[in-house]
Order: C-alpha cells, then sequence, then structure tokens
C-alpha cells in the first residue's frame, strides 16, 4: 500500500493539462455535497479522481485508451470498480480541455442522481 501511495504522489505531480484543468474546478470545494480526491488509490487500482461518499470516479482518457490492450485493462477495471459500488465517469482529455463546462454538468448531474437514489 505504502508504494501505491508513493506512485500516487508521482502521479499527482505529473498531472495531465486536462487533470490540472478539472482539479480546478474540484479541489477544495464540495460539489452538492461530493468531495473528491485525486490519484487515489483504491484496491489494486490508482484513479484519477474519486468521491468516496458519493461513490464516482471520473478518468481522463488521452488516444491510448482506445487502443485494444489498454482499452481491455480498462474495461476489466471498471467492472471491478462498479462491482464495488462506484460509478466510473470517462472523458476524453480534450472534451475536458475544450468543454469544461460540459463535462462539469455531466459530473453535477451525476451527483445529484446518486444523492437521490
Amino acid at each position: 500500500m505504502i508504494r501505491k501511495i508513493q506512485f500516487a504522489r508521482k502521479l499527482r505531480a505529473r498531472s495531465t493539462d486536462a487533470e490540472r484543468a478539472l482539479w480546478r474546478r474540484l479541489r477544495a470545494q464540495q460539489i452538492s455535497g461530493a468531495k473528491f480526491r485525486r490519484q487515489a488509490p483504491i484496491g489494486q487500482y490508482i484513479v484519477d479522481f474519486v468521491s468516496f461518499n458519493a461513490r464516482i470516479i471520473i478518468e481522463l482518457d488521452g488516444g491510448q485508451h482506445a487502443a485494444f490492450p489498454q482499452h481491455q485493462r480498462d474495461e476489466i477495471r471498471d467492472r471491478w470498480l462498479e462491482e464495488e459500488g462506484f460509478l466510473i465517469l470517462r472523458f476524453w482529455n480534450t472534451d475536458v480541455l475544450l468543454h469544461i463546462e460540459g463535462v462539469f454538468s455531466v459530473i453535477l448531474d451525476a451527483i445529484h442522481k446518486r444523492r437521490s437514489r
């Protein structure tokens, strides 16, 4: 677990432009009662963003996630995280960079839906 935490810290230090842009919107705020953490370990995985109280994970993907080996690994990972009770929201990096308001709107809708169940 210590190694995972150290690796998560390295990932935070090397955030992509899209991760930094979204984190500026999510950090230090509770959005409809959902507080997010970034690069957090869950089981054997490290997720980009997570709200443990809303049970929502946000993943930002670059083009490598469309290719076969990575896409298959993402499906296996998502299945496990969903079995643990998380909703996974995936966005392309370009969507975050070019349409952050739309991405943020989808996140807010998901939080509200999770809260009303």
